[in-house]
């Protein structure tokens, strides 16, 4: 059986008749369809929506069918098109297929033998998007869905009971602790595993735009809404939405959420026209709504509304045994991915990774880990490529236990430190010092001076 529900489909077709007659058709044995009478209108509408297939007639004013299939594969590859072409330019329909078109359709055929060829694209395109789903997160499903810390494999058997249940899931925990991937864990685990997980963070969009970026919009419902444009909601239907920083959503905005998940319908900016929808709902935060409700910037029913299951992860900082796993998939991931196989670590590096706090959790080893690849030399990462505030195995790390400094005073202990680093590197040289630190040689003097960088420090470092 072919699923076509969320399957896309955009007809370019300058007889209006025969587009309605196509929309009526394939909209009516569940297809999403869009229409547009020429080629110029339909670039404009691939620019701002998510199409999976383009249905377009040959001849047409303004841009024929095959400048439009140039167009779409120059710019969007992965959409399959089938080209409808009378029959006296068969010929014409069989040659687009050089250019990137997947099929053709003589208009005067039986209308099932195009429905016959639409169903088999659609089954192809859920079974590749599957496989490359698949293929792209193994890896990356197996280090972080397996923990040897309890309470973290405890939140994971709570995310494979509550997968195909369909209840709103609210996430808590610090930045870049992976909520996002505990959201699409929850939706690999689901039924709707083959649909669209789509992904926001409210936190980035400011009043006014947020709107647009979840509902949509109709074309002119704004100045400079040049264009229809469909949200997130409608992107996600059938399949996960995960809605990131929730905390961080406007107010008024937080109405119109609320009456989505509650009527499981939605209305685009400028229209008065209810869409339909079937969306799983999945939010996160690393705000403390609850203190958030007291002041008035989030509203407690739709407090209630998203935390029918609150799950809060732990930081990594609290589960430190996962860290091994965590760093040697990091390494052999980046170490791929930049094209530098075979990374080894000092010792002392490895220390410092295993023994850091991580305020930026698993997103900031990530970057920690990429940086210093992408600095290392001869395929080894040494101190000189982590440019972190330590020192050495005996000396205490400047990221422990400074959560009581000011601001001013860790700041300056991580300058001091990372100075007196960078002198031991260069045997003492204040001249190189200087010019790697991108600074003069008497600002580099005054800096020891102030830190009282000491003539027996000094004299350590020229040993």
């Amino acid at each position: 059986m072919v699923e076509r529900k969320g399957y896309k489909i955009l007809i370019v077709d300058d007889e209006i008749e025969y587009q309605k007659v196509l929309t009526l058709i394939l909209s009516d044995i569940g297809y999403s369809i869009a229409s547009c009478s020429n080629g110029i209108e339909a670039l404009d509408y691939l620019e701002n929506n998510v199409v999976d297939l383009v249905l377009t007639d040959l001849k047409m004013p303004i841009m024929d069918g095959v400048e439009l299939i140039k167009r779409i594969k120059e710019e969007y590859d992965y959409i399959d098109i089938i080209v409808m072409t009378a029959f006296g330019s068969i010929e014409s329909a069989v040659d687009s297929i050089k250019y990137g078109a997947v099929d053709y359709f003589t208009k005067s055929s039986n209308m099932d033998e195009l429905v016959m060829k639409v169903d088999r694209l659609a089954k192809i395109h859920r079974l590749e998007r599957k496989s490359i789903f698949l293929l792209k997160n193994q890896n990356v499903k197996e280090v972080f869905t397996e923990s040897k810390n309890e309470k973290y494999l405890q939140l994971l058997e709570i995310c494979d009971r509550v997968a195909d249940t369909g209840i709103n899931v609210l996430l808590l925990g610090e930045s870049g602790v992976g909520k996002e991937i505990f959201a699409n864990y929850i939706h690999r685990l689901s039924k709707r595993k083959s649909e669209p997980f789509v992904a926001i963070n409210c936190q980035v969009f400011p009043e006014g735009v947020i709107d647009s970026e979840l509902f949509g919009h109709e074309k002119g419902s704004f100045t400079g809404a040049n264009d229809t444009r469909i949200g997130k909601f409608e992107q996600a239907n059938l399949g996960t939405l995960f809605l990131d920083e929730i905390g961080d959503l406007p107010v008024t905005t937080q109405g119109k959420l609320l009456r989505a998940i509650e009527s499981r319908k939605i209305e685009r900016l400028g229209s008065n026209k209810s869409i339909d929808l079937d969306v799983r709902f999945i939010s996160a935060t690393n705000k403390d709504l609850a203190e958030k409700i007291t002041e008035g910037d989030f509203r407690e029913d739709l407090l209630y509304r998203i935390n029918t299951l609150t799950l809060k992860i732990p930081p990594l900082r609290e589960r430190r045994e996962d860290l091994p796993a965590f760093i040697d998939f990091f390494i052999e991931k980046i170490g791929k991915d930049q094209k530098k196989m075979n990374i080894k670590v000092d010792e002392e590096v490895m220390n410092f990774l295993l023994n850091y706090d991580y305020p930026g959790n698993v997103r900031e080893l990530k970057n920690i880990i990429e940086r210093m690849i992408a600095l290392s030399k001869d395929g080894i990462v040494t101190v000189n490529e982590l440019l972190m505030p330590i020192v050495s195995k005996e000396k205490t790390m400047l990221v422990k236990n400074n959560c009581e400094k000011s601001l001013k005073d860790a700041r300056d202990d991580f300058e001091r430190s990372y100075i007196y680093e960078v002198l031991k590197n260069n045997h003492g040289n204040v001249a190189k010092t200087s010019d790697e630190l991108k600074i003069s040689t008497r600002q580099l003097w005054n800096k020891i001076n102030e830190y009282k960088i000491s003539p027996d420090e000094m004299r350590g470092i020229l040993r």
